[in-house]
């Protein structure tokens, strides 16, 4: 191309391009506007099937090309394992339940802890009683000085089989404690009758020979179950068992023995006599002891059924006893494994109970009663111990012969 003289010029460039209505006739063509309109609708259905494929691959339709009805159970399960259906709680709109006729019990915040008495922690008293008429004025002196709160204290009683006027003094003692005015009343008293047909006689010579001694654990075993289960309430963290010919004990007992938090603990028992002006001290509970290869091997030789009364000559079982050890001059909080306990005075954690562990109306390992309970909580990965050197006096029972 040859360009002109001078250089190119505005008016010389107008001049060569093509005329404003020419340029408006070929945009006002059909052709040219299909054309166009083509083009574009390629372009537009283009950018959407590259938008819409990650979403069109959200919902491929997974598993077989068949009705859900018809799947087996593999292929149902092949089918809905990517599924994750959401679900919304909304917990700002609770469900009101107005029936009276229902309850709701919740046990989570009900625990057993060291810091009982910070944390208002309810402690259940048990005592079986029969024929205990004689014994309950110093039951009551020394239950009215125990240091725990006594708001915090329930007491229980379960008199069966009795035939002294144990309910009536019973009666009296409960109404004369619950109407003091200076803390020493309890947050509460239940006091249950039943009777099991067991007539042994509370003589020393009938209650602890050794005959007797499989007949008395097994319904004294029953006899603890069936003040347990109506006496404990979903609000008790801790049971303590303690029986009615207790003659002298710490006044923080609770607290001591809440503060080595174990799930079944049982001090040392022991007994004075007095003779010829002398005291003497006596070992007495002769059923926390720890288990022996002779024991087992006793045990494993008799009928399933038998049960083995601990601290007689009968039966030979070279077990280690509690009452034998320890001395109340030296550190009281010394512990050691037990795989018996007696029944003297026991603290449990109350969920001990809960989960099963109760005492054996009949021959558990050949043991029953607390010797059974003790031998049950083990099985189940609890804990027993006890205080050698924490000592609790007994009544002195004068026994002769008989126990070890």
């Amino acid at each position: 191309m040859l360009l002109p003289k001078g250089g190119v010029s505005w008016k010389a460039a107008r001049s060569s391009l093509p005329p404003t209505r020419a340029i408006w006739v070929l945009f006002a063509r059909t052709r040219f506007l299909l054309l166009l309109a083509l083009v574009g609708t390629i372009i537009l259905l283009w950018r959407g099937i590259r938008s819409s494929a990650p979403d069109m691959q959200r919902f491929y339709c997974w598993g077989p090309s068949k009705p859900p009805t018809q799947m087996t159970s593999n292929e149902q399960a092949a089918w809905t394992s990517h599924l994750r259906t959401p679900v919304i709680f909304n917990h700002h709109a609770p469900l009101e339940v107005n029936s009276s006729t229902i309850e709701h019990v919740d046990l989570n915040p009900i625990k057993s802890t060291t810091k009982a008495e910070k944390n208002k922690e309810r402690v259940l008293i048990l005592t079986p009683l029969k024929d205990a008429a004689p014994y309950l004025s110093k039951y009551f002196e020394l239950v009215a000085k125990l240091s725990y709160p006594h708001e915090l204290i329930d007491l229980a009683f379960l008199v069966g089989d009795t035939t002294d006027d144990t309910l009536a003094v019973l009666a009296a003692e409960l109404n004369r404690i619950q109407k003091r005015t200076d803390g020493v009343s309890f947050r509460s008293v239940a006091v249950i009758e039943k009777d099991f047909g067991f007539k042994l006689s509370q003589d020393v010579t009938d209650r602890h020979g050794f005959e007797a001694q499989g007949p008395r654990r097994k319904a004294m075993g029953r006899a603890r179950n069936y003040l347990l289960y109506t006496a404990l309430k979903p609000e008790h963290s801790w049971v303590y068992w303690r029986d009615v010919d207790i003659v002298d004990s710490p006044e923080k007992i609770i607290e001591d023995f809440i503060a080595h938090d174990r799930d079944v603990l049982v001090p040392n028992v022991w007994f004075h006599r007095y003779e010829n002006g002398r005291d003497i001290e006596g070992r007495f509970d002769y059923n926390s002891w720890v288990e022996s290869e002779k024991g087992l091997k006793l045990a494993a030789s008799l009928p399933k059924d038998t049960v083995i009364a601990e601290g007689y000559s009968q039966f030979d079982t070279g077990r280690k006893h509690m009452a034998r050890l320890g001395d109340w001059r030296d550190n009281k909080d010394e512990e050691m494994e037990l795989d018996g306990v007696g029944g003297v005075n026991i603290i449990v954690k109350a969920d001990v109970h809960r989960s099963g562990i109760n005492f054996p109306c009949y021959a558990f390992e050949n043991q029953a009663e607390t010797e059974g309970f003790a031998k049950m909580a083990k099985r189940a990965g609890y804990g027993v111990y006890g205080l050698p050197n924490y000592v609790v006096w007994h009544i002195d029972t004068e026994e002769k012969g008989g126990n070890a």
